[in-house]
């Protein structure tokens, strides 16, 4: 049926129409199936010239056997340190992951982070990640890395080992948002060379001479967020400083919403 795997029958209809010369789209229709799921048929099991429907059949019989013996990935192991719900911090580590997901991240990408950021210590190795998520040392290695250049995580030696470890900290939305402004800035400068080049009296130089003042005033805008956040910080720490004396009873400086 239409969105389900394809069946023996139509893997047959689909040889039958690269026989007659037709293209995905027209196979697809009488199929009742998207083009994409055509393509993508064919080119796995040997392309226009190559596909034969039992051989395409057997192969998606052995892809369907080995995703049923793949052992399926688990969640990061539950703290159940301080007093912990470990339920409660399996399904907050679950729902986190999928926010991530939402907002763009790759789903590794973000199963690494979300196990990351639910440690108390904010620093694990990539053999704490890939038994926490049971993936291979390759995914993890992908995925830190990306992390990485987003600015979201650091890597450093662990103390009196070899093992590089990875770690992130209070200000891991700080540098994401400063590796973001960064990108800005290119876009902005790039928005503002495209004007030139265009010309702002042309309708594209005059959409990028538009993009180029939004993108300048998130710049700013971030940037006075930035500043406001690190004062913030450096006198909450002065104030953490005092707490000994008897100015310590005055209320600490909030972080800005």
């Amino acid at each position: 049926m239409p969105g389900g795997r394809l069946t023996d029958e139509e893997r047959r209809q689909i040889a039958e129409g690269l026989a007659e010369g037709l293209g995905y789209t027209e196979i697809g229709r009488r199929l009742g199936r998207p083009a994409s799921t055509i393509m993508r048929e064919v080119t796995r099991n040997g392309g226009p010239y190559g596909y034969g429907a039992d051989r395409a059949h057997q192969a998606a019989q052995h892809r369907a056997r080995r995703r049923r013996q793949a052992r399926p990935a688990a969640p990061p192991t539950p703290d159940s340190s301080h007093g912990r719900d470990p339920q409660a911090v399996q399904d907050f580590t679950a729902s986190f992951t999928t926010l991530l997901e939402q907002q763009g991240m790759p789903r590794m990408m973000a199963r690494v982070l979300a196990c990351l950021c639910i440690t108390d210590s904010g620093t694990l190795t990539a053999a704490d990640l890939a038994q926490r998520l049971r993936v291979s040392p390759a995914s993890v290695s992908h995925a830190v890395t990306y992390l990485e250049q987003q600015g979201m995580l650091r890597r450093e030696r662990a103390p009196g080992g070899r093992r590089e470890r990875y770690v992130i900290d209070d200000e891991v939305w700080l540098r994401s948002t400063l590796a973001a402004l960064q990108m800005n800035e290119a876009l902005t400068s790039a928005s503002q060379r495209a004007t030139e080049i265009l010309g702002a009296t042309t309708p594209a130089g005059a959409r990028f001479e538009s993009c180029a003042a939004f993108l300048l005033l998130v710049s700013e805008s971030l940037q006075t967020v930035t500043e406001l956040w690190r004062q913030s910080r450096t006198a909450q720490n002065a104030d953490d400083g005092s707490e000994t004396h008897s100015s310590s009873d005055r209320p600490r400086p909030r972080p800005p919403r």
